[in-house]
């Protein structure tokens, strides 16, 4: 079973920036598309950003359209969200996902255990 692996998570104030990674140790990402999810206390995972396995095309949420910037580095099996000017509303639990370029959660076939993300405003 594939498990990926988030970093990055942090406490940081409003305005900061923060970058996450997501890893596969044991497999190969790179041969995937990723997106990147998030949850917030008391509501539903939402999408965040997704990119094709070549990084051709990537995919962002309105609320972190400008802001967010997903990448990956097939060489390091790595997949990016590199997130800027960071708002209180932006603090949840944030997820990596395998298999798809979809804005559900429902379409990826593997996660990650996800990194805390908090802003403080």
């Amino acid at each position: 079973q594939v498990q990926l692996v988030e970093s990055g998570g942090g406490l940081v104030q409003a305005g900061d920036s923060l970058t996450l990674s997501c890893a596969a140790p044991g497999f190969t990402l790179s041969s995937y598309n990723v997106g990147w999810f998030r949850q917030a206390s008391e509501k539903e995972r939402e999408f965040v950003a997704a990119i094709t396995w070549s990084a051709a095309r990537t995919y962002y949420a309105d609320s972190v359209e400008g802001r967010f910037t997903i990448s990956r580095d097939n060489a390091k099996n790595t997949v990016y969200l590199q997130m800027n000017a960071l708002k209180f509303e932006d603090t949840a639990v944030y997820y990596c996902a395998g298999g798809s370029v979809a804005s559900v959660p429902g379409q990826y076939r593997f996660w990650g255990q996800g990194t805390q993300v908090t802003v403080s405003s």
